[in-house]
């Protein structure tokens, strides 16, 4: 499967979950600090956007992703979960990130279901070749490079590795989620590099 198949298939599978949730969990926090689940799928629809609204809007935050991020939050405070979800389904198959750049949409995407999925303790099975293809192509706006320099990680369920020095051993789901810095997953790894892993959540 291309990227961009590999990206319409996860959000297809999130617009499903985000349609099977409580009014609770809607306000629930995410692994995300300060968001809720609303806010993450808040943050998503902005592959929603046409790439001209989406350059004026980036000029409005001043070039900053957290001040971007910060109106988008705003901009759909007033929605409702239905009208959240109506407007991220229409991401599914076309955007500009997922046309453009796909690995980093499937990245991003794939990382913030499950910054809504674990806190809520609503685990999955995802694809495969979704893990394996974000694993080699994590998001570089997570700075993956500084909590995986010097360290092999190992999927135990699936055949991929990567790096050398101390061994890192997790589900690939795991060690996606580390990578693109999600302490939570911290506790779901094995491995003497684990110990070196952690130092790098407590230091810039």
């Amino acid at each position: 499967m291309t990227a961009r198949e590999l990206v319409a298939d996860e959000r297809t599978d999130l617009v499903a979950f985000l349609r099977t949730l409580t009014s609770e969990e809607w306000v629930a926090s995410s692994l995300c600090a300060g968001w809720r689940v609303r806010d993450v799928v808040a943050h998503l629809l902005y592959d929603t956007l046409p790439l001209p609204r989406y350059l004026l809007e980036v000029a409005r935050a001043g070039f900053s992703a957290d001040r971007m991020n910060a109106r988008a939050v705003h901009r759909w405070n007033g929605s409702d979960p239905e009208q959240l979800v109506d407007a991220f389904e229409h991401s599914v198959g076309r955007g500009v990130f997922a046309t453009l750049a796909p690995s980093l949409a499937l990245a991003d995407v794939l990382v913030h279901h499950q910054d809504i999925r674990r806190p809520l303790g609503r685990p999955r099975a995802i694809p495969a070749a979704r893990v394996r293809r974000v694993l080699d192509h994590p998001d570089p706006f997570t700075s993956p490079r500084r909590r995986t320099r010097g360290l092999q990680f190992i999927a135990t369920d699936l055949p991929w590795s990567s790096g050398d020095g101390p061994e890192v051993r997790g589900t690939g789901e795991a060690l996606v989620m580390v990578i693109a810095g999600r302490a939570a997953a911290l506790g779901d790894l094995a491995g003497d590099g684990v110990r070196v892993l952690r130092t790098r959540f407590d230091s810039p």
